[in-house]
């Protein structure tokens, strides 16, 4: 894992907590930061994400043996992501992945790539393959672009979130409906000595420097899931969407398919992720990790939280299937409970895949701030 950025000694920079240590939370104005960001106006230092190389003839076809998604006609590039299951179909490991042509990049979470690394490198056998943790020498930014990288611009990948891909499958929204289609996202790799430089090149042309409190929010907002945040010991593709993105249901085997393959058929996960639009009037915003309660029982708990500058404070939260879609939540907060209307991510029991419902906090009389 990298140390933390240089850019975090800049006057005004505040510095993150918790999966985003190392890098801004922001300098000085986070509301002005995020609007900037979605307007497709600034950037977001998130050097320390971790980068892991894969090179040699076999690299693309052994991925594909052994991740979930279908990778053997990757095209130079092109980006898609892929997961990395345990037997039981949990996720360990989730990665960006973009081919070069002679290399595959593998971008995921710095606390993560060096056991990302170490158990690719037990896979290996008998393959033409070389692996590397290659953090400390590249460095990634975050830029609101929805485009792959350029043959004359550095190694890109392109968040394909939330797009089905060839493949996948969705349990929430259409593409064109749902949230996310309005967040373009992609992260460009540089050399991690010159971080200084690619940041002062995209002030220069006009861009804004923003920290993780903006970028966290428009990704909460766009229902996307993150490695580091929405990812316990027992999370399955399923409770997250993460099989329009990450998944191919119809390629060879691969470690966990069969948990895979059973709870599509079943129709439905154990648990699901929900939205959750929190009651901003008392100035009370949970932690990661509160208790989310319906009717009078904890369901699940809070993975993520952050102020939108529209939206006000919002919530991921990952919870039992079998709680009601049609009801208030409760957060846990130092202070007292805090109420949440629920935005349907992945439908509940008796809700249709098609067209999971309710949508948006009015429909449970929470105004967003």
């Amino acid at each position: 894992m990298a140390g933390p950025s240089p850019v975090l000694s800049r006057h005004g920079a505040v510095a993150a907590a918790g999966p985003d240590a190392g890098v801004a939370w922001h300098y000085g104005d986070p509301t002005a930061e995020q609007r900037a960001l979605e307007r497709h106006g600034a950037f977001v230092d998130l050097s320390h994400y971790g980068v892991v190389t894969v090179s040699g003839p076999d690299r693309l076809s052994w991925l594909n043996s052994i991740t979930s998604q279908e990778l053997t006609g990757l095209g130079v590039r092109e980006s898609t992501e892929t997961l990395v299951l345990s037997p039981h179909g949990h996720i360990e490991h989730a990665a960006g992945v973009v081919d070069d042509g002679e290399t595959t990049w593998l971008i995921t979470e710095g606390s993560h790539a060096g056991d990302l690394t170490a158990w690719l490198t037990r896979m290996k056998f008998m393959m033409q393959v070389e692996i590397a943790d290659v953090t400390d020498q590249w460095a990634v930014i975050g830029e609101p672009v929805d485009a792959e990288g350029g043959d004359d611009e550095p190694i890109t990948w392109r968040d394909p979130w939330p797009r089905t891909l060839p493949g996948g499958t969705r349990y929430g929204l259409p593409d064109d409906e749902h949230p996310g289609s309005e967040r373009p996202w992609r992260l460009v790799l540089v050399p991690r000595a010159s971080l200084p430089d690619a940041v002062a090149a995209r002030e220069a042309a006009g861009w804004r420097l923003a920290g993780t409190w903006a970028s966290e929010a428009l990704r909460i907002a766009a229902w996307r899931p993150r490695l580091a945040t929405e990812v316990d010991h027992k999370t399955i593709p399923h409770e997250l969407d993460w099989l329009r993105t990450a998944v191919h249901l119809h390629k060879g085997c691969y470690r966990g398919q069969e948990t895979v393959a059973r709870v599509h058929n079943m129709g439905r996960p154990p648990r699901r992720l929900v939205m959750a639009h929190l009651d901003g009037s008392g100035h009370l915003i949970p932690e990661r990790g509160a208790e989310v309660s319906a009717d009078e029982r904890v369901v699940g708990a809070v993975t993520s939280v952050a102020r939108h500058h529209l939206l006000g404070p919002i919530a991921l939260a990952v919870i039992k299937r079998s709680a009601p879609t049609d009801v208030d939540l409760l957060v846990a907060c130092e202070g007292g409970d805090v109420a949440a209307g629920q935005e349907v991510v992945v439908p509940g029991e008796g809700v249709s895949v098609d067209r999971p419902a309710p949508r948006g906090p009015v429909a449970r009389g929470l105004t967003p701030r």
